[in-house]
Parts: structure tokens; sequence; C-alpha cells
């Protein structure tokens, strides 16, 4: 039953992040057309300029669980490649429960009344002509913590595993 919900869990910060992929087309689009506009028909549009700043958020925001999930984010990493799986395992369990989590803890908690305040007057663009959605694209920062946490709980169960599977090997060895 616990397999099931990790694996579910996995598959949703999966497919989230496979989806939202696909904006990164949609973004270049967007971008040579904002590009194409100016400078062959000097012509512009702060809504199809804001489209950008909505899909740039959305690919990041969104795709961050899965970058994490593919082990493809930034790491400082001058003695973990030479880790055994072992010592991978409880490097990432640590950070995990004493960085990841706590910090995206303290994220929902700091931007509660930004987004909350928004989504109370449901804030459009400053702009003229601007995009209206503007609470939507702040409550993009609650989603990226909700599906990083949820990677860092797959992540916790999953290295627990390792450990143990590993500890459970060299015992009976």
């Amino acid at each position: 039953m616990f397999n099931k919900v990790l694996t579910g869990a996995e598959a949703f910060i999966d497919w989230s992040g496979r989806t939202v992929s696909w904006l990164s087309i949609f973004l270049v689009l967007v971008m040579f057309a904002v590009v194409v506009l100016r400078y062959v028909f000097d012509s512009g549009s702060i809504a199809l300029q804001e489209v950008t700043t909505y899909l740039h958020a959305s690919v990041f925001l969104v795709g961050m669980a899965y970058t994490m999930q593919r082990d493809a984010h930034v790491r400082v990493d001058i003695f973990y490649s030479r880790f055994s799986r072992q010592t991978k395992a409880w490097v990432n369990l640590f950070g995990a429960v004493f960085f990841l989590l706590p910090f995206m803890l303290f994220i929902s908690w700091v931007s509660w009344e930004y987004i909350a305040d928004s989504w109370s007057v449901l804030e459009g663009s400053r702009e003229a002509g601007g995009l209206p959605g503007v609470f939507l694209l702040k409550s993009l920062i609650l989603v990226m913590t909700f599906l990083l946490s949820l990677q860092a709980c797959t992540q916790i169960a999953r290295n627990i595993e390792i450990i143990l599977y590993t500890n459970s090997r060299q015992g009976g060895s």
C-alpha cells in the first residue's frame, strides 16, 4: 500500500514535469512572435510579453520537483559522485529532512499572505493591456512548495529503503 502511494506520487511529479516542459516550446514561439512583432512590424503587445513571464515561471516553478526527481538539479559535487549508494542515500535523506522540507515550509509560510492578498483583489497586471491573472501566477509558488515537498517525502522514503536494504544485505553476508 505504502509503495503504491510512493509510486503514485512519483508518477504525479513525473506527469507534472513532463506536461509543463511542453510549455517551453510555446515559450520559444511566443518569444519569437514578440521579437518579430517588435523588430519587423514595429509593434508590440504587453499581454504577449507577459505571457512569456507566465510561461517561464510555470516551467521553472512546476518543473523543479521533476528536475529533482531526475537528479538533474544543481549539486555542488566535490565528493558526492565518489560516494557509495548508501552514503548518497544518507546525504539525500539528510538534505531532504533538514534542508528541503523546512525550506519549503518556510517558503509556504512567508508567501501565504502575499498570495492571499493577491487572490483577495484578483490581482491583475499593473500594465495597461496586461494579463489579468497575476494572482494565479503567484499561486504557483504554493504549487512549487507542494510538489517539492511531495518529492522530498518520496526521496526520504526511497533513501530509507536504500539504507535499510543495504544494511540488511551487509548484515546477511
